[in-house]
């Protein structure tokens, strides 16, 4: 694999990186903008989730778009997009403007996520194809690892002594800091090439050469050109492809695996998971500290194991680590369950005593009152404290009053987190580039992309008003559920593609099904 292949994949793909830094950054942000704006548990998860719903939008248009002004062009545009939210957030001065600020970077990243795989797909060879557009997921972990380190120095130094952090600016710190490698995004994406299967299908045949060689050499540039030509139908490409040709007879498998995969990666939990990463292990009673820096080992895990899918990817196969994965991600998610159902929660005269926040004292009405359940606790902690005192303060309210096995619930979280980066997070956007013919290829991974989107957005939407009402146990109980219901429906559908040209590809899950 050469160097230059390489770098074209990798900056392309750091839309990917910006994507995970500004997920994991809003799990710590919310921990001083909620309490900030008084915001509650619908608008906690509207700031948290407004960024997937306007990515449904960009993911639906931004292939389509591509197809017909470039995915050069639209990356460009994304990593504008990406620097204009990052300032805008970090200067809001409302819930609303916070908000439109981070739906202008849901914009970005939606577009982001669907050409960064088209685009490394169609300047790969069979042989690294897996690795390469794999570099997305790697990116994105990296980015939400770069995220939860920030988060936790930033909290570190966010201490009374300090005069410059405080908990009012600390969270636009936080926010800000993607501005930088938003403009290094940019700026590296001016020197990469246009994809040449996309000059192919503008009739830009020489152009389209001229990359090829550039890429991969003049022999490996000659083998891909005649690949490319043996299916190429110049008159068939150039015809406009509407949302109703993907129900042909012809392209219903491979939309159906699609749409399969897309809707398991978001719909067992990972969003709700690194977007509320800090206040899930608050909830296990670990306290706010520890909570920022288990977000630093969760990213952690997260790198390691996207290296593992990285290496095995191209050897192992798609479909064995989809597989694999998909029944850890639910083991782990069951997990968490247990060890939140076995939690109780009380509150003694004493640790009332040393608490230092406003009203903390009025909490001696439910002194050594012992819960068995994290709904009827926090329900009547909020009664008391209200809704802003108590967000403010719950590492500490939670740490002080929880008895649970917390490894339990830690070992659960990392396996989830563990299984998905070496499986449903690489592996599906691998499948979704591979899976569809040039002609249709934009417009398939734009709808599969929205519909992985919307259920990101509703499980994100949704996610604190479940721990709020469903509580802890329950929430996971459900998203290991449906994994394990996923897991078998894979089992039956997953074909596999490691190895095959996507022109293979075409003709082995499309043709032969006409």
């Amino acid at each position: 694999m050469n160097k230059k292949l390489v770098f074209i994949a990798f900056v392309v793909s750091l839309g990917g990186f910006l994507f995970g830094f500004d997920a994991g950054i809003i799990s710590g942000v919310m921990s001083y903008a909620g309490p900030e704006f008084n915001l509650n548990d619908i608008q906690s998860g509207w700031v948290v989730s407004s960024p997937s719903w306007a990515a449904m939008i960009a993911m639906l248009f931004s292939g389509r778009l591509s197809d017909k002004i470039g995915r050069k062009k639209i990356l460009i545009v994304v990593a504008l997009l990406y620097a204009i939210s990052a300032i805008a957030s970090a200067l809001a001065t409302s819930y609303e403007m916070l908000y439109l600020a981070r739906i202008i970077g849901g914009l970005a990243f939606g577009a982001a996520l669907v050409l960064a795989p088209i685009y490394i797909a169609e300047i790969s060879t069979p042989e690294n194809r897996g690795k390469l557009v794999s570099l997305q997921q790697l990116n994105i972990v990296f980015g939400f690892f770069a995220a939860f380190l920030s988060n936790y120095f930033f909290n570190k130094y966010n201490t009374v002594d300090n005069t410059f952090l405080t908990n009012e600016n600390v969270w636009r710190w936080m926010l800000g800091v993607e501005l930088l490698p938003a403009m290094c995004y940019f700026i590296f994406l001016f020197f990469i090439p246009k994809s040449p299967r996309w000059l192919f299908l503008k009739g830009k045949v020489e152009e389209a050469k001229s990359v090829l060689n550039q890429i991969h050499g003049v022999t490996r540039g000659k083998q891909e050109i005649i690949s490319i030509e043996k299916n190429s139908d110049a008159d068939e490409n150039k015809s406009v492809v509407e949302i109703k040709d993907l129900l042909k007879k012809s392209l219903r498998f491979i939309l159906i695996v699609g749409l399969v995969i897309g809707v398991l990666q978001q719909i067992t939990g990972i969003n709700a998971v690194y977007f509320y990463a800090t206040s899930i292990f608050k909830q296990t009673g670990v306290g706010t500290d520890a909570a920022f820096s288990s977000g630093v080992l969760l990213s952690t895990i997260s790198v390691i194991f996207t290296f593992v899918a990285i290496y095995l990817i191209d050897k192992m196969g798609r479909r064995p680590l989809l597989l694999i994965g998909t029944a850890g991600v639910a083991v782990s998610l069951l997990l968490c369950a247990y060890g939140f159902n076995n939690a109780t929660y009380q509150l003694s005269a004493n640790q009332i005593e040393e608490f230092q926040f406003e009203g903390s004292n009025s909490l001696i009405s439910i002194a050594n009152k012992k819960f068995d359940n994290d709904i009827d606790f926090k329900e009547k902690v909020k009664t008391i404290l209200g809704n802003q005192v108590y967000t403010k303060n719950d590492g500490a309210i939670l740490e002080a009053a929880v008895e649970m096995n917390a490894k339990i619930v830690l070992i659960g979280i990392l396996g989830f987190i563990a299984c998905f980066a070496f499986s449903l997070g690489p592996v599906m956007w691998v499948l979704l580039s591979e899976l569809y013919p040039l002609k249709y290829r934009g417009l398939a991974i734009g709808v599969i992309a929205f519909v992985n989107s919307l259920i990101s957005s509703i499980v994100q939407l949704i996610f604190p008003w479940e721990l709020s009402n469903l509580g802890n146990a329950l929430t996971f109980f459900i998203f290991g559920i449906i994994a394990s219901i996923g897991f078998f429906i894979m089992l039956k559908i997953l074909p596999e593609t490691k190895g095959k040209s996507l022109e293979d590809i075409e003709k082995e899950l499309i043709r032969e099904r006409v």
